[in-house]
């Protein structure tokens, strides 16, 4: 039993819960988005005959392939569901029902759901059926923080953006009944009722203009000429309720990650929300590509740095050590300009936030209690390693290099 737990345990964090810098769960998750995106495109090609018609084996052999990955996947997350932290307190059969009422269960289901009913023979045309694998699409939104982010800000905005969609049907109601009332005389093939005349404000408020149904008549121009203007004006609203909220929503996760990460390094632990707030404004975001030298040593030691994604590694004289997301580096220097006694290189493609001294001078200065408690804590690692699991540490950097 304590083996099968520690198993659905792994499986959990796999595929649910990962910690940063787990290989096993980036592994799968690529060759998921892999299989999803090649899934896509299968679903396109086939739908070109001559292509289908040469390679239907091979596209019914990826197909299948394809299902069984998706048919395990679907059924561990079920087996596991009653291991996130809501639903942990239900019965582990009521757990699973909840977690498969939730939208990306769902769509897990739907994305293998078209091949079953296929196979048995339910729900018509095969090759229609397969369309409908196009679904699996919708799986990236599982693995993309950009398309969550979209979803939770549509969600926060959904009664201002079912407002704005009622104030334009009202709208394109109002445009079609004034041009129905002035054109359908002398257009009844095209303007001849309120639901025909719908289709041209429809095309004429989005500013789309097919030109297949136009206004002949003074009033009929006239009265075109202004919901195009105002078309302009209320069909650009939900636009813009959608881009503020999900600026907002990203700055909001954004502000989340760093809070967290400037709360874990130990200088600024015992910190108050608003002195960690503080120290946030004057942190820098810095991207590095793979390999870049980000501090060489000797270099003057004037920042410190905090790895959001990535990693780097610290080239110390008799080894080298990988620090990862989450990790710190340079602290100390935060105090005492200093050289550098290792190179820190870039191991990937890496997000840092720097903070550099003349920045936490004034901090310091502003508020002086920082100030006690960062030398505090730069006094109590001075008799240790110079580098730890969770940073650089380098004494050099805090004490007198006899430069003056």
């Amino acid at each position: 039993m304590r083996r099968v737990d520690a198993i659905k345990r792994r499986t959990f964090e796999i595929l649910e819960d990962a910690q940063p810098g787990d290989r096993l769960n980036i592994v799968i998750d690529s060759v998921l988005i892999a299989l999803i995106v090649g899934n896509v495109a299968a679903a396109v090609i086939e739908t070109v005959e001559p292509i289908f018609l040469a390679y239907s084996r091979w596209f019914n052999a990826f197909e299948y392939f394809s299902v069984a990955v998706f048919t395990i996947e679907f059924l561990l997350r079920i087996w596991v569901a009653d291991m996130h932290m809501p639903l942990a307190r239900l019965k582990p059969w009521v757990a699973r029902m909840r977690f498969a009422a939730e939208p990306s269960a769902i769509v897990d289901l739907l994305a293998i759901l078209p091949f079953y009913l296929a196979l048995f023979g339910i729900g018509g045309d095969l090759r229609i059926l397969r369309i409908f694998r196009l679904v699996r699409f919708l799986k990236l939104a599982r693995y993309s923080p950009g398309l969550r982010s979209l979803a939770a800000a549509l969600a926060e905005e959904s009664r201002a953006i079912f407002g704005a969609l009622l104030v334009m049907a009202g709208l394109a109601i109002t445009a079609a009944t004034l041009m129905y009332i002035f054109e359908h005389r002398v257009q009844p093939d095209k303007l001849g009722s309120i639901p025909q005349a719908l289709w041209w404000a429809l095309a004429t408020l989005t500013t789309v203009g097919y030109g297949d149904v136009v206004p002949v008549t003074v009033a009929g121009k006239l009265i075109g000429g202004f919901f195009m203007i105002l078309g302009l004006m209320m069909f650009a609203l939900p636009v813009g309720i959608v881009a503020t909220a999900f600026a907002r929503e990203i700055h909001s996760r954004e502000f989340v990650v760093t809070w967290s990460m400037v709360a874990r390094v130990p200088m600024f632990s015992n910190l108050t929300a608003t002195e960690i707030a503080a120290v946030m404004k004057l942190l820098h975001s810095r991207k590095v590509d793979r390999g870049a030298v980000i501090v060489h040593a000797g270099d003057p030691a004037h920042s410190m740095y905090f790895i959001m994604t990535g990693s780097v590694i610290v080239q110390l004289a008799d080894k080298e050590v990988v620090l990862e997301e989450g990790s710190f580096f340079g602290e100390i220097a935060l105090l005492r300009k200093a050289k550098r006694s290792a190179t820190v290189v870039a191991r990937e493609t890496t997000a840092l936030l720097e903070l550099d001294a003349i920045s936490l001078e004034s901090l310091m200065h502003s508020n002086p209690e920082i100030g006690r408690q960062i030398k505090a804590v730069a006094r109590e690692r001075l008799g240790q390693e110079r580098i730890t699991p969770k940073g650089d540490i380098v004494s050099e950097e805090i004490e007198p290099d006899g430069t003056g």
